[in-house]
């Protein structure tokens, strides 16, 4: 990818307060993997696992750690976190255009709705009765932005994103095309084998720092308002129901399904495919690993998982077989034990004599 960005080795280094060896006059036009890169364009290493590609990198510099830049011949910014210095320079070398300020002529905005001067709004872009648009805020093309929405300073909106009404949304929050924020609950009562649908008459509340992934649905709440705390990230394709709470910095991979009023705590991670079922309550620090089922509220923090394990197919075959066996080999060990015990009992030398 071709970069109009221009930096000295120095800067760089000055900028991360990491430590410069190489000429600090040295030229980065880019980023790339170790693999990849070439002249101009800087890299990291974070995993070990990519070690061997070091010493053969035609990279200009690489971020290292202080043991891994020992014996190396190449320039290199000295570093305690490659990887968190990679993330952090990787904003300065970003080619996403930036927006304008100002309302595209095209965009619909009512007339009590309030946007900021240094906001950008999109062409065809809707923004309805008693929003509010803080300042900095980019709302993309085609996006939908309903009555009594708050979009807090910094926010960054995607094309066609949609904010049902009453949807409350803090500084710096980032969301992708295609995410539905507020769409209404699956809340329903039965009568007579006839569902009657319950009016959803709660909002959602997203704190700062949040970022929502291509086409994730967050549901409003039933009575009181769905909750995302500040720092969340939340990946594509996810399903956050009406009434569910999440704790600060709290990560979800991609197609997490997460039950109507469950709470996850703060600094859980829950990885791709994991489904939980609703009203429970996950406590702070938490990983479930992918695919994994979660049908009880989890009070212990720690690792988790119920997922099956990939093997060749053969063996998962014949592991699936035995699965379905399991409870009639229970019951043959129980009645192996009861005769083992009867054996065993009948042996024993006696006490007397």
């Amino acid at each position: 990818m071709n970069m109009t960005v221009t930096m000295k080795l120095g800067q760089l280094a000055e900028f991360l307060g990491a430590t410069c060896s190489g000429p600090e006059e040295l030229e980065i036009t880019g980023l790339a993997t170790l693999q990849e890169a070439g002249p101009g364009q800087l890299s990291f290493l974070a995993n070990p696992q990519y070690r061997k590609y070091l010493a053969d990198s035609k990279a200009a510099a690489i971020l290292l750690k202080a043991a891994d830049a020992e014996g190396f011949a190449g320039s290199a910014l000295i570093v305690p976190d490659p990887y968190l210095a990679y993330a952090r320079i990787s904003h300065l070398f970003d080619p996403k255009p930036k927006a304008v300020a100002g309302i595209h002529p095209s965009a619909v905005v009512a007339d009590d709705a309030q946007v900021d001067a240094s906001a950008s709004i999109g062409a065809c872009a809707v923004i309805e009765s008693g929003a509010q648009i803080g300042p900095g805020v980019t709302v993309g093309a085609h996006c939908f932005i309903g009555a009594r929405c708050v979009i807090g300073e910094g926010g960054w909106l995607a094309p066609r994103v949609t904010l049902y009404h009453d949807v409350r949304i803090g500084k710096r929050v980032v969301i992708q095309s295609g995410a539905v924020i507020g769409g209404e609950g699956f809340g329903f009562a039965n009568e007579k084998g006839v569902w009657q649908k319950i009016a959803q008459i709660g909002g959602v509340s997203i704190g700062d720092d949040v970022e929502i992934g291509v086409n994730t649905a967050v549901d409003r709440g039933a009575l009181a308002d769905t909750r995302i705390g500040n720092g969340v990230k939340l990946d594509n394709q996810i399903q956050i129901a009406h009434n569910v709470q999440i704790g600060d910095h709290t990560a979800m991979a991609a197609c997490v399904g997460i039950s109507g009023s469950t709470k996850i705590g703060k600094h859980c991670t829950i990885a791709g495919g994991v489904g939980m079922v609703g009203h429970i309550d996950v406590c702070d620090g938490v990983f479930v690993s992918g695919m994994t089922m979660v049908t009880r509220s989890i009070t212990e923090p720690g690792a988790y998982s119920s997922g099956t394990a990939m093997q060749p197919l053969g063996e998962w075959r014949k592991s699936a077989a035995r699965i379905r066996q399991l409870d009639e080999m229970a019951k043959r060990l129980q009645q192996l034990e009861k005769r083992v015990e009867v054996v065993t009992s009948g042996s024993q030398p006696s006490s007397e004599g």
